[in-house]
Parts: C-alpha cells; sequence; structure tokens
C-alpha cells in the first residue's frame, strides 16, 4: 500500500498525479480509509460498525452517506435520494453527524457539499438529494417521512431505541435496495444484539488502537493507563460487545464503579486458587486471584480489594503451581488457598513441589457454584469490594454468572478463585465474629 510504503516511493506515486488528481486524492475515502470504514460486499439491510472511541466510526458514517448520495458528475443522481440522519438528540446529529471534524459538511468535495437549511433541519445536494435529521427521543418524527437510506449513530445509547428504530423501518422503503448505517459504540442494549443476530445485518470492527494516527497520543495514553484491562475498556476501548445477562449475579455498571487507581496498605492478602480437573493444552483455565483486605473498626467496615487475576491455561500441574507461588511472591501474600474438589491431596503436593514451605490451605466445597457466589455478590451490593484497574477477563465472567448457573462458556475458573479468596478475607471472619463463643463471649 502507498500509505506504508517508503517515502521514495510515495513521493514518485505523487509526483505521477496531475493537478486534477492531486486536489481530488484528500476525498477519495477507498484510498485512505482502515478496513473497517468501508462498507461489506453483499446483499445487506443494516451495516453496523462498531468501535472503541475515536476508532474512526463517525467518518465511515459520513463517508458512506456521501457514497450513497453522490453521482459521477455534481448533479447526477446517486444510489440514494432521501436519507434519515439520527442521533440520540438534534444538537448531536448537527454537531456530530453534520458539522462535527468527521461529519458530512467536513468530508464533502467542496463542490459536492450540500446546503444546511436550518429551519427545516435538512441537507440538501446539488443533484436533489436530501438528508433529514431527527432524536431517538422522539420516535413519532419518524412517523410519515419515507427514505432509501439512514445513518444511525450510536444506537446503543438511544434511551427509546427500540421505538425509534422500528419506526425507522416502516419509513426505509424507497429505492430498490433502502438499507441503514449504524456507527456505535457497542454497549449493552437489546436492539443492538438483535439487530447483531439478524441474517441481514453485516458487522464490521475496531478498537480505537486502529486509528492511532489519527488520534492524539495523550489521550490514547490516558485511557489506556485508566480504562485498559477492565469491562469498561473493553466495551469503550476495545470495542468488545459485552451482554448484560438476565439474572447475573454481578453487572458491568456497577463493576464499573468499583474501580480504584491505588490500592492502600492491605492488612492480609491472599492468593486464590481453583484448580482445573485435568492439565492439557485446551483446557479450562486455572483460576488465580489475588485479593486483600483492610481491617479498620467492626467487621462490617471492613473492605476488600480485588488486585490481580493471574489465571493461567496450564499444560501441566506445576504450571498453574509456580503461577500460583509467583503470585504469592510478587503481592507478598500471607496465604494460598486452593480448592481441592477436584485435585484433594494432590494439589498441595504439586504446590509443595514447588514451594515446600509455602503458607497453604485447603478449601472443599460443600455448596453449589452458585451457592458460594451469593454472598459475595452480596458484599459487592453492599459497596465493600473494590477493584484494581486491569481485571477484565475476570469482570467478563462475573457478568455471566446468574443465579441459574454460568452463561459462558467452559467454567467460570476465574469466579471460582474470586470466591474462594473473599470467602477467606470478609465472610468466613464475619462469621467467626458473629459467633460469641469463638469470640470468647460465651
Amino acid at each position: 500500500m502507498i500509505a506504508s510504503a517508503a517515502c521514495s516511493t510515495q513521493k514518485a506515486f505523487l509526483d505521477g498525479l496531475n493537478q486534477a488528481q492531486l486536489r481530488a486524492l484528500p476525498y477519495l475515502f477507498e484510498f485512505w480509509a482502515l478496513p473497517h470504514q468501508l462498507p461489506p460486499v453483499g446483499d445487506w439491510r443494516t451495516w453496523v460498525i462498531m468501535g472503541g472511541r475515536g476508532a474512526g466510526k463517525t467518518r465511515a458514517g459520513a463517508e458512506w452517506v456521501r457514497a450513497m448520495v453522490e453521482g459521477p458528475t455534481p448533479t447526477a443522481p446517486g444510489r440514494a435520494y432521501r436519507i434519515a440522519i439520527i442521533a440520540e438528540t438534534i444538537d448531536q446529529a448537527r454537531e456530530v453527524m453534520v458539522f462535527g471534524d468527521s461529519g458530512i459538511m467536513a468530508v464533502a468535495p467542496p463542490d459536492r457539499r450540500p446546503e444546511w437549511i436550518p429551519g427545516r433541519r435538512m441537507l440538501r445536494w446539488q443533484n436533489g438529494a436530501v438528508a433529514q435529521l431527527f432524536s431517538a427521543h422522539e420516535p413519532e418524527s419518524l412517523r410519515g417521512p419515507q427514505f432509501d437510506a439512514a445513518w444511525a449513530d450510536e444506537l446503543a445509547k438511544w434511551r427509546k431505541a427500540q421505538e425509534t428504530w422500528d419506526m425507522l423501518q416502516f419509513g426505509l422503503r424507497l429505492g430498490a435496495h433502502p438499507c441503514a448505517c449504524v456507527t456505535t459504540t457497542p454497549r449493552r442494549s437489546a436492539l443492538l444484539r438483535s439487530l447483531l443476530d439478524r441474517d441481514t445485518t453485516v458487522v464490521t470492527h475496531a478498537p480505537t488502537e486502529a486509528n492511532r494516527a489519527n488520534l492524539a497520543e495523550s489521550f490514547l495514553a490516558e485511557i489506556e493507563a485508566r480504562y485498559a484491562g477492565t469491562s469498561l475498556g473493553r466495551q469503550e476501548i476495545d470495542g468488545v460487545m459485552l451482554d448484560d445477562v438476565d439474572g447475573a449475579l454481578w453487572q458491568l455498571s456497577q463493576l464499573a464503579n468499583c474501580q480504584v487507581d491505588v490500592v492502600p496498605s492491605l492488612t492480609r492478602v491472599v492468593v486464590a486458587l481453583d484448580p482445573p480437573g485435568s492439565s492439557h493444552a485446551g483446557s479450562d483455565a486455572c483460576g488465580i486471584v489475588v485479593a486483600g483486605v483492610v481491617m479498620e473498626g467492626p467487621v462490617q467496615d471492613w473492605r476488600a480489594y480485588v488486585i490481580a487475576d493471574a489465571s493461567v491455561t496450564a499444560a501441566r500441574p506445576t504450571d498453574w503451581a509456580k503461577a500460583a507461588i509467583a503470585a504469592m511472591e510478587q503481592y507478598d501474600a500471607d496465604r494460598l488457598v486452593a480448592e481441592v474438589n477436584q485435585g484433594g491431596e494432590m494439589v498441595e503436593a504439586v504446590l509443595r513441589q514447588v514451594d515446600p514451605l509455602v503458607a497453604y490451605r485447603s478449601v472443599h466445597a460443600s455448596k453449589g457454584k452458585i451457592a458460594r457466589a451469593e454472598p459475595v455478590a452480596a458484599l459487592y451490593e453492599q459497596g465493600r469490594v473494590l477493584h484494581a484497574r486491569g481485571l477484565g477477563r475476570l469482570e467478563d465472567q462475573m457478568c455471566q454468572m446468574t443465579s441459574q448457573g454460568f452463561a459462558g462458556q467452559g467454567s467460570p475458573d476465574r469466579v471460582d478463585a474470586l470466591v474462594w479468596a473473599l470467602y477467606d478475607l470478609m465472610i468466613e471472619p464475619a462469621a467467626k465474629w458473629r459467633n460469641p463463643k469463638i469470640r470468647g463471649l460465651g
């Protein structure tokens, strides 16, 4: 590609263009576009562009509108004649989709730039095509007009998403092949999920990193430092669709609110280990979670901090044993807690091969996974557990743990380890505190 070629190759290419071609080059989006910014081939009804913040979604949407509207000459008809431009509010549609740095007016060549008619919230091109702006707060405003194309921006955060989309579908009926482009960050949304599941939907996707060349380095450094590795970061930076699950014990919004930048000095630290049933390539991961507690005041005032997820997929038992011991050393843990339902005495034996003097406690699950997880989830509801940043994969599993079982793939190994850690740090000490005989008062 020219963009990644040597400077001499680029210069030779540019020197071979005449003045008209040089003037046109900035507006040849197919030449500059990233792969996720170009519409897929095929017979689709809806194109969903999902990506992280700054991944170039708005530019892709604006260029798609331009490609649909423009003909071979400024006055020649294009493929679309009536377009709906929809954002959550009219202000957002106007300031981002029309007049934004990557909006329709910015990407249009000077001789094909549409006229803005503010009183009618409308754009009008020289070839007669028009685009009308709508707010997702007013679904009924889409009742009546009809279109052959539509661009919907940040659909996943529309409060009246389903009603607005339904009204749009009734009006998207002109031309031989009416279609829509949706540009959105993949926030949890029932409508977005249903769109992604349809056979008539195509999807392109990119993280923020894909558009690094057009973003400030300070912006990238800041969001990566604050959010990389968190569930919120996976959504807003990586552009990954994270689904809320019915009956989940934890929600993404809840976990996003328990993030901390700095973990205080901790009274106790434990490493919890949930060994896999077998160790080989392709087996379930071994859950290894590091957590600590600040024991200040009465037990109900204690706060736990989940520090790290050191889980590994191990080819041999000694691999997960080494990873668990390494986590203990890295975080100066007081004890290693391991579930032994599946491994029995083998778990301790393997750990002691690595470190004969490891401070170790075995735990045996007498209750099911959900029964064990529910009191831990209650600690989160009380605001008594906080997370260091960088626990995205653990948090993904947590959001798939429901009152009916684990809704994800494989085993909830990371969650199991988390539960054992918080049992050791919070739940069992609280139970002892409430028992007068144990406290020496009986």
